[in-house]
């Protein structure tokens, strides 16, 4: 994938960058292109409705032509909110000239949402091929093509129809996963290029206006649990991504996706420090009347940064859906680690810290004795992203997002996090381990109680090549309160390990 020359420049051998004085320390070994791409694909929905879908992917080369990686889709027009996939994209670019290239796409994601007698999302699985001609300006580019939209167990399939694409070019800079809990210096981000990672949880308090789909008004408070991941671009400046479920409010299956920029200052001391945040993303499901899905949100922040490396925050607010009947006032709570940081270029700032394993990769789970709200039981297969970060040799965090992808729970959607623990290598450098997650869950007739569950693992990894790994895992997902929910799982992953430092 030939998204920029000076990034193919920049695949050159650890060795060229060191000299005699770095030699304790490792270096970054390998620049890859990357990208984050957004795209608007219109269709019309069978009940005779028109929508579109909004996303955002993000794509990493795997050499010259060929690119992956995850993303996730979203209805953001017509009465649609609430519809959603989470998935990978496979692309393959062609040049045709210094500013022009061809890229053909296949999405492959696992959602839906708002069924009916007229409308089915099936067992959940979501195709879209897309093949688009696309101008580049700089690290930026914009393409038109065509696409398709389809659920091939369901009845929702759009015609070939016109698709708008917006992406930026950037780079994926990484040690060898071989150089964890060594030394490392670098003067840049290093892996997905963000900073931070943080669970968060909290509640909403819809307002007297607020209403469901049925046009009935909406009364009681929403819990939600989610994570968001950012940046800072200056102190105290930030942009990310958050994503959350209903964890509790009898609203299971509602899911939100937001970007989001805020800016915060010291009070007194550089570790405490107070501003506000904008956010604006997707939201809907779970009843909740969304209208297209469209969401805004905006309110003061606190946080405390921890002399021990994480940070707590405190934030509170206003969402508000505005061609919906929601509007609701928010609280929450959030635990931040860091993952990364940008070099602050001080005299005393070497850009040095310990390399650190993260994994990003496809997860395919399969449920065999799933219950319904209608009493029955059937086997559930789940298509999911997963993201994993070592905080030491045998102790890492994780989370999961990800859908029904087959059986008959199209629109059933989960997001999870929590701790793992891990063995050193042992024979034929293989790896078992325990891991602990919780977090929301909800749609498709699925039974959840108010949204909250838990999933406990036992698995075992193998290395295949330098940098791919495969898991195998047996384990139990259910419901963290009664009994609505409880089925062995067997969890089938493929993930991309690279070296990032924690500063």
């Amino acid at each position: 994938m030939r998204f920029r020359l000076a990034a193919l420049a920049a695949l050159l051998p650890t060795a060229a960058w060191a000299t005699p004085d770095d030699a304790p320390f490792v270096r970054i070994q390998t620049v890859r292109p990357a990208a984050v791409e957004a795209n608007w694909t219109s269709m019309k929905m069978p009940d005779g409705g028109r929508t579109a879908f909004a996303s955002v992917s993000y794509l990493m080369a795997l050499d010259d032509d060929w690119g992956f990686g995850p993303g996730f889709y979203g209805a953001a027009k017509g009465n649609y909110g609430g519809i959603f996939t989470v998935g990978f994209t496979g692309q393959r670019r062609w040049r045709l000239s210094k500013n022009t290239h061809l890229a053909a796409s296949l999405y492959v994601g696992a959602g839906g949402g708002l069924s009916s007698e007229q409308m089915r999302f099936g067992g959940g699985l979501m195709l879209r091929p897309e093949l688009s001609l696309r101008t580049e300006a700089g690290a930026w580019y914009s393409g038109i093509g065509i696409s398709q939209i389809r659920f091939p167990s369901g009845n929702v399939k759009s015609g070939v129809g016109l698709a708008f694409t917006l992406g930026r070019a950037m780079d994926f800079a990484s040690f060898s996963p071989a150089d964890a809990g060594q030394p490392g210096r670098a003067t840049r981000r290093t892996g997905l290029s963000f900073d931070e990672i943080s669970l968060v949880g909290g509640f909403e308090s819809p307002r007297a206006s607020s209403r469901t789909r049925g046009d009935t008004p909406y009364a009681g408070r929403v819990g939600k649990a989610g994570a968001d991941l950012r940046q800072y671009i200056a102190e105290g400046s930030w942009w990310g991504f958050e994503a959350a479920g209903a964890a509790k409010g009898g609203v299971d299956g509602y899911m939100e996706v937001l970007g989001q920029i805020g800016q915060d200052w010291a009070l007194g001391s550089p570790r405490l420090r107070a501003g506000g945040q904008l956010g604006l993303g997707l939201g809907g499901g779970g009843n909740v009347d969304t209208g297209n899905g469209w969401l805004l949100r905006a309110g003061p922040t606190l946080r405390w940064i921890t002399p021990w490396g994480p940070s707590l925050r405190l934030d509170a607010g206003l969402t508000h859906a505005p061609s919906g009947a929601y509007s609701a006032k928010f609280l929450r709570l959030a635990l931040s680690m860091p993952l990364d940081q940008r070099p602050s270029w001080t005299v005393d700032d070497d850009g040095g810290g310990t390399v650190r394993v993260q994994q990003v990769g496809a997860s395919v789970m399969h449920l065999p004795r799933v219950r319904f709200k209608d009493g029955r039981r059937e086997a559930v297969s789940h298509l999911a992203v997963n993201l994993s970060r070592e905080f030491s040799p045998w102790l890492y965090g994780a989370a999961q997002a990800g859908s029904a992808a087959a059986g008959s729970a199209g629109a059933y959607s989960f997001g999870l996090f929590g701790l793992g623990v891990q063995s050193r290598p042992l024979w034929g450098d293989m790896r078992v381990g325990a891991e602990w997650l919780v977090g929301a869950a909800g749609g498709g007739g699925v039974k959840v109680g108010g949204g909250a569950v838990t999933q406990a693992e036992l698995w075992a990894q193998l290395p295949v090549g330098e940098r791919l790994r495969l898991r195998a895992g047996v384990g139990q997902f259910r419901t963290m309160r009664g009994s609505d929910q409880s089925t062995p799982l067997v969890h089938l992953a493929l993930s991309y390990a690279y070296g990032t430092l924690q500063r």
